[in-house]
């Protein structure tokens, strides 16, 4: 007999892998139905942390992929329309990114599909669980960032 779902015995690895795709589904079909079809695989992370934080970069980070996969997927999104890339007029080696007005609308077509899944997921559990959630989730990153700098 197949466990389901909601089995308390199912490995937590296995539920994460499974509640995954939740966001990415809701940000990928929100941007389609507004006409940004061609914004690249972590795309969204990148004009959502731009558009929370224009003043840094440093969430690109947690896309956990090499300086050489997040500077092909910025001259990307800088070709495709969605960013602005000017050298930093206090610092010229280094440059600044920001967002044009087709990457604010994507960025904010990302927001309201989070917001939408959020919306569904408070529905669904009650506050407290969504607090453990939550708790359970920063917990988790904390392991990884631990483990990532005794690797280093």
């Amino acid at each position: 007999m197949a466990q389901r779902i909601d089995d308390q015995e199912f490995p937590i690895p296995a539920l994460l892998r499974q509640a995954r795709g939740s966001y990415g589904r809701a940000i990928a079909q929100r941007l389609a139905q507004e006409g940004f079809d061609d914004v690249p695989a972590n795309g969204p992370f990148v004009l959502g942390g731009l558009a929370r934080d224009a003043s840094s970069v440093a969430f690109t980070e947690g896309l956990g992929v090499s300086k050489q996969a997040v500077s092909q997927l910025l001259d990307t999104l800088v070709l495709r329309g969605y960013l602005t890339r000017d050298i930093d007029p206090a610092d010229r080696r280094r440059m600044v990114l920001g967002l044009t007005d087709r990457g604010t609308a994507a960025a904010a077509a990302v927001r309201d599909a989070v917001a939408t899944v959020d919306a569904e997921l408070s529905a669904m559990i009650s506050p407290a669980e969504l607090a453990g959630l939550r708790a359970g989730l920063t917990a988790l990153g904390k392991i990884k960032r631990d483990r990532d700098a005794v690797r280093r």
